[in-house]
């Protein structure tokens, strides 16, 4: 049979779909796909998988896919990073078999795709990228998508992707953020770039970003012409802030239109997890995006959910929350409306807005640091919140500078010299000085004129072996030749 490309694909593999779960690192994986399934989702993506571990590590093979299919699970597209064709086609070679298609993660800003070079730090290498897609088009028997990020100008943007087209990529799902767009700096994501981009090529487009509710699904799709939308786990903004909240990760009946009590979806999910199992990390995260506002208000329980480490104590956990809600429930007074920003009560899943910068950040603290604001108010011990936090966990451990002990400094580098040193330096300096003046510092265990005499009386006693006493580290086969060895 052929394989299937573009709008073809789309509407015959993929069913049509419109919505569609994002790929998310240790959160999209086959029990958060089953839920979100459940409960609208149309296609889902793994997470992503790093293309030369996924080629060289049976057990990663295993673990991250072999072992996380499902007849239920489909349609299905394993997502890879990769920066070598041969070594993404290996990959996917090996994974086409459990999927529908392969994607190429081209969106990836955090830093840790800096270092890997991948995801969107290749968007600059169209040469690389086309024989990438180029070379998995002609190999691979189900087609190759991509996932990007937009260049700041809406037409470079639109020449990239006419040029990942035409280099064989079927379906693009397009995240209207450039790469520097992330973390509280995230922004709005721009639906211009996305709309200018689906009138540009000719394979379906998938939009990603400003989701947080199906209305903002059926208002991206009439604004923007593409065929669906994915929900990922920081897409979402509230535009009149600027801020980016949280998507399907807090409420996985987004795309049923439905806002449910968070219990019903965090018994199911549990549920789901006993079939399927996956990684204790998997499910303490999801739990803590489920149970994000109600953590808010009863944070005893917050600290509990973060020291667990049985699947049994998380639901155990769970179950507390939930008999915390419905305990506010009875006591809430008619009439009553949900506390700050939140348009429901707590226990209702609701996207979670993440505060941004404070635009008068830098005019109120006078220029300074963070961390000097922070310290200021850490209450009366001086300390950060990030260090009271630590403190805490370490009630025994002293993080007050002011409190810990006072170090005599190195007479000639300034690190903290030892405490016995006959020189009043540091190991390093010692050690040079010491070898220097064929000297001996107890204090840091260094005994060179110990071994330098001990080195001369062996020579001594031995016939034919017998020199002029010299002293000092040139001395011709005596000290330097016993210890430079060492120092070399």
């Amino acid at each position: 049979m052929p394989k299937l490309q573009g709008f073809e694909f789309w509407s015959r593999t993929l069913g049509g779909a419109r919505h569609v779960v994002a790929p998310m690192v240790d959160q999209s994986e086959l029990a958060w796909r089953l839920l979100s399934r459940r409960h609208g989702a149309q296609l889902c993506y793994t997470p992503m998988l790093h293309a030369q571990v996924f080629v060289r590590d049976a057990n990663y093979r295993k673990e991250n896919l072999y072992c996380e299919v499902c007849p239920e699970d489909r349609p299905l597209i394993v997502q890879f990073c990769a920066n070598d064709p041969e070594v993404f086609v290996q990959a996917a070679l090996l994974a086409q078999d459990y999927c529908d298609a392969i994607d190429l993660n081209l969106g990836c800003p955090q830093m840790i795709a800096k270092r890997g070079h991948y995801g969107a730090f290749l968007q600059e290498e169209w040469d690389l990228l086309q024989s990438m897609i180029l070379l998995a088009h002609e190999k691979l028997s189900v087609p190759v998508t991509c996932k990007i990020r937009v260049f700041p100008e809406i037409d470079k943007t639109v020449r990239y992707a006419q040029m990942l087209e035409k280099a064989g990529c079927q379906l693009l799902t397009v995240h209207g953020r450039t790469k520097e767009q992330k973390g509280p700096l995230s922004g709005a994501a721009s639906w211009e770039h996305i709309k200018a981009v689906r009138k540009a090529v000719s394979i379906p487009v998938f939009a990603n970003g400003n989701i947080q509710c199906l209305q903002d699904v059926e208002r991206c799709i009439q604004d923007t012409g593409v065929q669906g939308v994915m929900s990922a786990g920081d897409g979402p903004t509230r535009p009149a802030s600027l801020l980016p909240a949280e998507g399907n990760l807090h409420n996985p009946a987004l795309f049923e239109g439905r806002s449910p009590a968070v219990w019903e979806l965090a018994e199911e999910y549990l549920d789901i997890v006993q079939q399927h199992p996956c990684p204790l990390s998997c499910v303490r995260a999801h739990l803590f995006k489920l149970w994000h506002h109600t953590l808010q208000v009863h944070q005893q329980l917050r600290e509990e959910l973060a020291r667990v480490k049985t699947l049994e104590g998380i639901a155990a956990v769970s179950r507390a929350l939930k008999l915390r809600c419905q305990e506010d429930m009875l006591q809430q007074e008619e009439g009553a409306r949900p506390k700050g920003d939140l348009p429901f009560f707590h226990w209702i899943c609701q996207p979670c807005v993440r505060p941004g910068p404070k635009e008068s950040t830098k005019e109120s603290s006078g220029g300074r640091s963070k961390r000097a604001l922070e310290e200021e108010e850490g209450g009366t011990d001086g300390l950060s919140k990030n260090k009271q936090k630590k403190q805490l966990r370490n009630p025994h451990k002293t993080f007050n500078p002011s409190l810990k002990p006072k170090y005599a400094k190195c007479d000639q580098c300034g690190n903290p010299k030892g405490n016995r040193c006959v020189f009043n330096l540091c190991r390093g300096c010692c050690k040079k000085r010491a070898f220097r003046e064929t000297a001996d510092c107890p204090g840091h265990g260094l005994l060179f004129k110990t071994k330098l005499e001990k080195s001369l009386t062996w020579k001594g006693t031995q016939p034919g072996l017998q020199e002029p006493p010299q002293t000092g580290p040139g001395a011709p086969g005596g000290f330097s030749e016993v210890v430079g060895s060492a120092l070399a």
